[in-house]
């Protein structure tokens, strides 16, 4: 406990929530959340949303990794495709 008080700050508390529901839910609670909160988020946001986090992602991802990285996985890629 982080705080003055003895009590949970709100990200221990979070965690353990989060524990907690862990064991209560299986794989499927969480896909079909998943999937119902990406679907509402689909009905708010346009087509630039998207865009704007892919190259937002894609910038981190390469700020990340060198270019071993884009040569494997490019590498992968190719080796599925030829299957």
């Amino acid at each position: 406990m982080s705080n003055k008080d003895d009590k949970l700050t709100r990200s221990e508390a979070g965690k353990k929530g989060g524990e907690a529901a862990a064991k209560s839910h299986d794989k499927d609670y969480y896909e079909k959340i998943g999937k119902k909160g990406g679907e509402a988020t689909a009905k708010s946001h346009d087509k630039d949303h998207y865009e704007k986090i892919g190259e937002k992602g894609g910038e981190a991802t390469a700020d990340s990794h060198g270019d071993d990285f884009y040569e494997k996985i490019g590498e992968k890629g190719g080796e599925q495709r030829n299957k």
